[in-house]
């Protein structure tokens, strides 16, 4: 989709002014296991100014007004999907195999322009670790756990999901073994396409990230063991948390690594 609408948003001097960095994961599911496609953002309260010369921290309480950045996601949004349709990147098979009209496209396209588009936004819960800990939850799971899966009998499968729309209540649902396969296999991502992506200063082949812990006087992360390789311990007796090995590879986390390793509740400190 080319640059995310923030990025271009915070470079404005009239908003941030600054180039920021960020994590996106893609999460397809909602709790009945129907599509429902959205992203979850990490975005730093701040960035690099212009020429890399100093941090720019957004506004105590603020980071960019929402509505900006609805409109401009989904201007970018549907003038992607619009390319795509022209380039015959687009399949539409059974009730919309009419959208294969660029007409008939066209016009549902137009209904998107007129609905507004809802960037949700807010402060992190609790600190970074906490959000890290919430998102890595979302990085490798699959559409729905073993624990919510109840019963399957007679060809039909019951599990457990939780109705947001009436405040969180816990039901149950019952669906024929192929719908549910269904709504599982909707959830399957075609190899090879990233769930996890890094933008601006977090992007793999930024050098933002060094320049920002320069400028704000922060410690890198400490080096973290990685089992299974050779290497040279350095006099140090620390074992490997795996397999109690001392002969460990010590190097600095990824941010996806990071996110991993909050999944599974592993101590990167």
């Amino acid at each position: 989709m080319g640059h995310f609408p923030s990025v271009e948003s915070t470079g404005d001097p009239k908003r941030l002014g600054a180039e920021i960095g960020f994590v996106s994961l893609l999460h397809t599911w909602g709790q009945n296991l129907l599509h429902h496609p959205h992203v979850h953002c990490v975005v730093p309260g701040g960035g690099l100014s212009p020429g890399g010369t100093r941090w720019v921290s957004c506004r105590p309480g603020f980071f960019l007004p929402v509505r900006v950045l609805g409109r401009m996601f989904r201007g970018k949004f549907l003038h992607s999907v619009a390319a795509a349709h022209r380039e015959g990147r687009l399949r539409f098979q059974g009730g919309l195999s009419h959208l294969r009209d660029a007409r008939a496209f066209g016009n549902v396209l137009a209904e998107c322009r007129r609905a507004n588009w809802v960037v949700y936004s807010k402060p992190p819960f609790g600190g970074p670790e906490q959000v890290l800990k919430y998102l890595a939850r979302y990085t490798h799971r699959v559409a729905i756990s073993n624990s919510r899966l109840l019963r399957m009998a007679d060809g039909n499968v019951t599990f457990q999901w939780k109705d947001y729309a009436h405040g969180g209540r816990q039901r149950t649902m019952t669906l024929r073994a192929q719908e549910f396969i269904r709504r599982f296999l909707l959830h399957v991502l075609p190899k090879g396409f990233p769930r996890i992506r890094h933008y601006g200063l977090l992007g793999n082949r930024s050098a933002g990230l060094e320049r920002c812990r320069e400028l704000l006087a922060c410690p890198p992360p400490q080096p973290t063991p990685k089992c299974g390789e050779e290497g040279q311990s350095g006099g140090d007796d620390r074992r490997c948390p795996l397999c109690g090995s001392t002969a460990v590879v010590h190097r600095e986390l990824t941010p996806h690594e990071m996110l991993l390793r909050a999944r599974d509740g592993i101590d990167t400190s």
